[in-house]
């Protein structure tokens, strides 16, 4: 479909009388980011244009004459839809379709948009659907300008009965209501598998960032493994999880998680409250920011404030956030070695290149050096019998020896953590064997 996309770009007053943007993002980056969601589920973007508002109107947000220029070029390039990258009331859109005879859609409706054609998983679906239905139940005025229609009452009261647009919007309810308890199911089911994860000491790692921030690619640079890594907004939206053995021998799970994106609605950032809880309980949260972005500074604010309503203040992230420097591939080489410099004068950055795994090395000794602790130095000798326990000490301790007896047992040189010290004391004493979906799920 051919596309038209519209940045408006709303103007306040500052106590000095100056006119000043209201958004601390440029114009021209929101631009080249609503061209990107477009493009992100293959709308033909036909034109693009920042339209400054001094005077947003209730009814259309744009004025008279800004709606008639727009017109004209939806006439000449055959668009039939408009991309509006601001919030608009039901009224506006309303409104604005009647204006431009052509479909009009919302930044929130864009995004919601995405993330249903992105959902794999039926947690993701479940999240995107109960969204998408809270954003529809606000706007059910779009469809019923006649609020007079009623459906007959019935009952020992008779009356009235209701309008057209409270059975819809008590439909939709329903439908609600449904999905939550679907998604409360599901919640539980991933309570369960984090509960399970806890059994077994694995400190988890989550990459969090925004959108397009490179995430995904990091992730496979880390683990090999194949997660979806294209430059495209929202290319990954279901969390994944690895297993990983860090460069000193520790093993940890990483996930990757969705990426954040400014004016995120907030039913969908309640929606997807319970994937986001991944974050919550990790040991180490990685902030990826693509510092070839002109935006970064803002990009940042925005993840920062998203973790800060999921409970992450600055305090705590002070001490679990680790932020990474990546795209640094993308810079001028003067930009690049100021950039790398820079970083390396920071106690909580990194800077790298997750596709050409410049400072990934860095990065992962760090993550090692972060999440060692007090490591305990034990030898132990396991007997024939308990033999079947080398593949839980390879992984969850640093094996720095191994000699292999005449009698068959194993004498190893060992560094672990209290918790993993402890959890072998356990499965020697029951000579219990590591049980692999207690990570795996």
């Amino acid at each position: 479909m051919r596309a038209t996309v519209v940045v408006p770009v709303l103007k306040s007053r500052s106590r000095g009388g100056q006119t000043e943007s209201a958004s601390t993002r440029t114009p021209e980056s929101r631009l080249d980011e609503a061209t990107g969601l477009a493009q992100a589920i293959d709308l033909n973007v036909v034109n693009a244009s920042i339209v400054s508002v001094n005077d947003p109107r209730p009814a259309t947000l744009l004025g008279t004459g800004k709606i008639e220029e727009i017109k004209h070029l939806l006439d000449e390039r055959d668009s039939g839809l408009v991309i509006v990258d601001h919030p608009l009331t039901p009224v506006q859109q309303r409104n604005l379709e009647k204006e431009w005879n052509a479909k009009v859609i919302d930044r929130t409706g864009l995004i919601l948009e995405i993330f249903g054609r992105r959902a794999s998983t039926k947690e993701g679906t479940l999240q995107v659907d109960l969204a998408h239905l809270n954003y529809q139940k606000g706007r059910l005025v779009r469809s019923w300008t006649h609020l007079e229609r009623q459906r007959g009452g019935g009952g020992f009261m008779g009356g009235p009965g209701e309008t057209q647009i409270e059975a819809d919007r008590r439909l939709l309810q329903d439908r609600i209501i449904k999905l939550e308890r679907e998604l409360e199911q599901v919640v539980r089911t991933r309570q369960l598998h984090r509960a399970k994860r806890r059994k077994v000491p694995h400190p988890i790692v989550a990459l969090v960032g925004y959108t397009n921030a490179g995430k995904s690619t990091l992730f496979n640079r880390i683990t090999g493994a194949g997660v979806l890594a294209e430059d495209m907004l929202f290319a990954t939206l279901d969390p994944t999880l690895r297993r990983m053995k860090l460069p000193h021998g520790r093993t940890v799970i990483l996930s990757d998680t969705v990426g954040f994106i400014s004016d995120l609605p907030t039913h969908l950032v309640a929606a997807f409250r319970a994937t986001l809880e991944e974050v919550l309980e990790a040991d180490l949260i990685l902030h990826v920011r693509d510092m070839s972005d002109v935006d970064n500074q803002a990009q940042s604010a925005d993840v920062l404030r998203i973790l800060n309503d999921l409970g992450i203040d600055e305090a705590e992230g002070q001490r679990r956030i680790l932020e990474v420097w990546n795209k640094i591939d993308r810079l001028e080489p003067e930009a690049h070695d100021a950039m790398v410099q820079k970083a390396s004068t920071m106690q909580n950055v990194i800077a790298v290149s997750a596709i050409s795994g410049e400072g990934v090395d860095r990065l992962m000794d760090e993550i090692s050096r972060r999440l060692s602790g007090v490591m305990t130095e034990t030898t132990i000798t396991l007997p024939v019998d308990k033999l079947a326990l080398l593949p839980w000490l390879y992984d969850h301790a640093v094996v720095d020896s191994r000699e292999d007896n005449e009698d068959g047992s194993v004498t190893l040189e060992l560094r672990l953590s209290e918790t993993e010290a402890a959890e072998l004391e356990r499965r020697i004493g029951h000579g219990q064997k590591p049980a692999k979906e207690d990570w795996e799920r």
